[in-house]
């Protein structure tokens, strides 16, 4: 089963003083690895990371050393990225989101692994549910 994880769990990983470090450390240390993402998570979390020292070096090992593998193309997926941003615009939904959400459609057994609750409202496919991790 594919991990496909959210900025708040590789911000929350890297960053000690974060409410959710623990939490996410855990949960990383029990899920089947490499975890998938698309660069669009990427550039949030650098975001996140811009005051944590080393944030952004840390992050970047990850991508480098196969820990975390760019595995999406929003050139490819377009159409159905900016339709989920119509479809969840009023909760809003980010760039970043849409395209993890596009992600666990296409990865049929895969899991968001995230901190952010909207994860509970978005569907794939219009009506199906999401396998998230999360904190509750």
């Amino acid at each position: 089963m594919k991990t496909l994880i959210d900025a708040g769990p590789i911000y929350a990983m890297i960053n000690h003083r974060e409410y959710y470090h623990r939490w996410a450390t855990d949960q990383a240390s029990r899920l089947e690895r490499p975890f998938y993402t698309c660069e669009a998570v990427i550039s949030e979390a650098h975001f996140l990371l811009k005051k944590v020292h080393n944030g952004s070096r840390q992050l970047n090992e990850l991508v480098e050393t196969g820990r975390l593998v760019l595995a999406f193309s929003y050139a490819e997926h377009i159409d159905r990225v900016h339709a989920l941003m119509d479809r969840y615009a009023n909760v809003p939904i980010s760039f970043a989101d849409a395209c993890l959400v596009r992600m666990a459609e296409i990865h049929r057994d895969g899991r968001a692994f995230t901190t952010d609750g909207d994860f509970r409202i978005y569907r794939k496919h219009r009506t199906e549910p999401l396998n998230v991790i999360m904190p509750h």
